[in-house]
């Protein structure tokens, strides 16, 4: 079976289906099982050079396109894996790379290639303005050398997991600033520091869900954050921090694509395998056309998805091709999902097929990273020019 995603750097998904092929269903299993963290999975991925994909050479990394990244992560799900682990690692570079100082790149980026520091926490989202981001309320507060910042974040991954995080705070007032985009700064705080201590500014709480995805709520009482850890310019931290949006979208597209195609293609093989009645239920087209269908849906979404990783790549807008990438691809990997238990029926509940695990896994990208009812409301406004909703 041919994908049209799988003609992009095919050296890199060889190397990473190599990787692959040491974590099997039976290790994914055992971590969901105890909601635990694939340490081992991580750091083969470090030290192979694949979570440095995005970061120059001159700074100890590859140097690669998004589109390598989206290849990257596109074959650990296709694999069989996940790569909600790490995959914030690489959109997060997208705010450092492009607007942080060559100072701040200097200090950080060579320890993050080398594995020596994890940047995989993104504190943006708060309980009370969820993606309505421009209404969030956290705060820093400028003293001297220092911001003081105060606030709590939730759904952010990893937090237990990461030595640094990118941290999005109001700095200006929403009723003081001229313009709704405007007010907002973004931060790198240094987590080790932060947690240490027997009263830490920083408190991390895991919160349990119906996947093994290591989310938590973070808390932030009167946190000191140097000012040389602000990047870019204060005020502007939300226009930076959509670059790290829209190449978190375009990789998260690709990790669904990578779903999709495991999904086709275990219940392809199940259905060729299956005999009730005396034949292989693939030979029923109640079993054939929902894989048909969604195999079509997974090609066609692979196109979008080339096409906003293309944009980005060039440095072109590219919020509405992003954005409808991560929808059309991960309506694409449910679509697959389904039909991928509906052929496997009872035993597509059993934990030893991996299709309940990937299956859960794959119900995440209807809400997040941002709903599929907010993406729709973009389209309908910025490039249908249709009056606002939200």
């Amino acid at each position: 079976m041919t994908d049209f995603s799988e003609s992009d750097f095919p050296e890199i998904r060889q190397g990473v289906r190599a990787l692959c092929a040491d974590f099997p269903g039976a290790y994914w299993r055992a971590l969901d099982r105890d909601r635990a963290y694939p340490k081992a999975f991580v750091e083969a991925l470090t030290q192979a050079g694949y979570l440095a994909a995005l970061i120059p050479e001159e700074y100890g990394g590859s140097g690669l396109p998004l589109s390598a990244a989206a290849a990257i992560l596109e074959e650990v799900h296709a694999s069989g894996g996940n790569g909600g682990a790490c995959h914030a690692q690489m959109y997060t570079m997208g705010t450092i790379l492009r607007h942080g100082s060559e100072a701040q790149k200097k200090e950080w980026l060579p320890e993050i290639a080398a594995g020596r520091l994890r940047l995989q926490a993104f504190g943006v989202s708060e309980p009370s303005s969820g993606t309505d981001t421009l209404s969030l309320t956290t705060t820093a507060r400028r003293e001297g050398g220092h911001y003081i910042a105060n606030g709590q974040k939730v759904w952010t991954s990893r937090a237990e997991y990461s030595d640094l995080m990118l941290l999005l705070a109001r700095t200006t007032a929403k009723e003081e600033v001229k313009h709704k985009g405007e007010g907002l700064s973004v931060f790198v705080v240094d987590l080790r520091e932060a947690t240490r201590g027997e009263n830490p500014p920083v408190t991390i709480r895991p919160i349990r869900t119906m996947i093994n995805h290591a989310t938590t709520e973070v808390f932030i009482d009167n946190l000191r954050v140097p000012a040389e850890n602000l990047i870019g310019e204060e005020g502007r931290g939300f226009r930076h921090v959509l670059d790290g949006m829209n190449a978190e979208r375009i990789l998260i597209a690709a990790e669904c694509l990578g779903d999709a195609r495991w999904f086709v293609d275990t219940a392809r093989v199940y259905a060729c395998e299956r005999r009730v009645f005396g034949r292989a239920i693939g030979q029923n087209q109640g079993i054939q056309f929902p894989i048909a269908r969604a195999y079509a849906q997974a090609q066609a979404a692979a196109l979008m998805v080339r096409q906003a990783a293309t944009l980005f790549e060039a440095g072109q807008p590219c919020g509405a091709e992003a954005n409808m990438a991560k929808m059309l691809a991960s309506e694409a990997s449910w679509a697959a999902a389904e039909a991928c238990l509906q052929t496997h029926g009872g035993y597509g509940f059993a934990e030893e097929y991996d299709v309940e695990r990937k299956y859960r896994e794959a119900r995440l990208y209807q809400v997040a990273p941002i709903s599929t009812n907010l993406i729709l409301a973009h389209i309908a406004e910025h490039v249908l020019g249709m009056p606002r909703s939200y």
